[in-house]
């Protein structure tokens, strides 16, 4: 074919296929997916039964069903990085206010040694602690200074906490105020925040990328979150001023899934505060729900647990240890009517095992916040199970 002709050809062709695709996109009448979601998805909820909740795995011993569905969370979040020897430096020291703060560096695991904050108050101890777990928010560029106040880092960093801690934490710096309050406490980067994110910078897309190729390699994106908290409250535990016993966990938002995830994981958590996350599937999947947009979902999805297992049946695995959860009724995050559902679910676990006073549930007349309210509440619960 000459050269000419075979142009005229590819041409032809290509007008085509534009005119083609511009005609089916015209006239197509059949589709599959919605909103991100198959059209058929309250069937696929509707086929999740969650057969090893406590109230259908059809167990008698509440110890051995909290053993057994342990077991299946651990086994959903895929392989644990490798344990090794703390080896904790402090890098950095400030003087506050009935504390010190330390920047220090430790092992979490095999694979990172990570910066925290450390905040130890004055005096010989030993006090009890508490992991700060800070939230998702889509800002990435900070992650323990939301819960910590930062020193000796540049000004965007110190600048941004403020903003940040005005905005969803009444303007406190909540682990500052427990350390002043005779609590240690230790605040460290989820992974892809703040020190451990990403070295070309700050992208919300590339949550995606992560994700995958962590489950490409044999593990998950929330399952080295969960075992980096797990690790964090057994380095609180190593600490000789640190009373073992009397370890807690507080977080809002993705923090809060980070307080009920590790309550289940770990038996040394003795009282955790989750505040706005809570929910079930059957409210969170829902068209326009921010779940949907996957994003912000991915940190927190854990592969094939929802064939056993809901979000309140996870949590119910943390019983009958003191548990307390606050949500909004103005959080358009969380349905409320899916709050209700969780919270009823979890009562009638922690109610049936004899413990229904350590299960504090409560929705406010808030946005999705943690407001310096909802903190003297936390303060009360944790001091009752904490401060002996």
């Amino acid at each position: 074919m000459k050269r000419l002709e075979l142009l005229a050809c590819l041409s032809g062709l290509m007008l085509t296929g534009s005119a083609l695709a511009q005609s089916g996109a015209r006239v197509r009448e059949s589709y599959e997916i919605e909103y991100g979601i198959p059209l058929y998805y309250d069937a696929m909820i509707r086929q999740l039964t969650y057969p090893l909740a406590w109230d259908k795995a059809g167990m008698a011993d509440f110890g051995a069903w909290r053993k057994t569905a342990r077991e299946k969370l651990l086994e959903c979040l895929l392989t644990p990085p490798p344990a090794v020897p703390f080896d904790c430096e402090v890098v950095a020291r400030e003087k506050r206010d009935g504390y010190e703060a330390q920047k220090i560096r430790f092992n979490i695991s095999g694979f990172a040694r990570v910066p925290a904050y450390l905040l130890v108050p004055d005096g010989e101890g030993p006090f009890p602690a508490l992991v700060m777990l800070h939230d998702h928010g889509a800002e990435f560029f900070i992650g323990k200074e939301k819960m910590v106040r930062p020193f000796d880092v540049p000004a965007a960093v110190s600048d941004r906490a403020q903003e940040w801690v005005d905005q969803l934490y009444g303007g406190n710096f909540v682990g500052d105020d427990y350390a002043r309050r005779g609590y240690v406490v230790l605040s460290v980067d989820a992974l892809f925040w703040g020190e451990r994110g990403r070295r070309e910078g700050v992208d919300y897309n590339f949550q995606q990328a992560l994700s995958a190729n962590l489950q490409q390699l044999g593990m998950t994106w929330t399952g080295v979150i969960t075992w980096d908290d797990v690790r964090s409250v057994d380095f609180l535990a190593s600490l000789p001023f640190v009373d073992s016993a009397r370890i807690g966990a507080v977080g809002f938002s993705m923090g809060a899934h980070r307080a009920w995830m590790l309550s289940a994981a770990s038996d040394r958590v003795a009282a955790a505060a989750a505040i706005c996350w809570m929910n079930t599937t059957e409210y969170l999947m829902r068209p326009n729900n921010n779940q949907l947009k996957g994003g912000s979902a991915y940190a927190m999805l854990v592969p094939n647990l929802r064939n056993y297992l809901d979000y309140p049946h996870v949590a119910s695995i943390a019983c009958p240890r003191a548990l307390l959860f606050f949500n909004g009724r103005r959080d358009k995050l969380f349905p409320v009517e899916g709050v209700e559902d969780a919270y009823g679910i979890m009562r009638s676990v922690w109610n049936g095992q004899g413990a229904g006073d350590d299960l504090v549930t409560k929705l406010w007349d808030t946005l999705h916040i943690f407001n310096a309210d909802m903190q003297r509440e936390v303060d009360v619960f944790l001091d009752k199970y904490l401060q002996k």
